[in-house]
């Protein structure tokens, strides 16, 4: 699946069957369903991936002190650009 792809889904009323619980988050996150993405990245809590989501969810949340503690987790700095960025950044990652 391809990035364009991928945001095509985002019309759709479920994320596409298959694709990784990385992915399903942003999906979930572009679908303004913070929890639902939320529970994805606790589903896995200390797996690289997962803590990066972490992080970037309590980011878009303005939690920046709870972001900074995933971002470390994750072993990733804090992340500098917009957030439309970071997140077309992940999904990239995941592709």
């Amino acid at each position: 699946m391809t990035f364009d792809q991928f945001t095509t889904t985002l019309s759709q009323p479920q994320p596409p069957v298959g694709i990784h619980p990385i992915l399903q988050g942003l999906w979930y996150d572009a679908k303004e369903q913070w929890e639902e993405a939320h529970n994805i990245a606790q589903s896995r809590e200390g797996e690289q991936p997962y803590d990066r989501l972490h992080a970037y969810l309590h980011r878009k949340e303005g939690d920046r002190f709870n972001a900074n503690y995933w971002y470390r987790r994750a072993k990733t700095p804090f992340f500098e650009g917009s957030l439309e960025e970071e997140w077309n950044t992940l999904v990239r990652q995941q592709l």
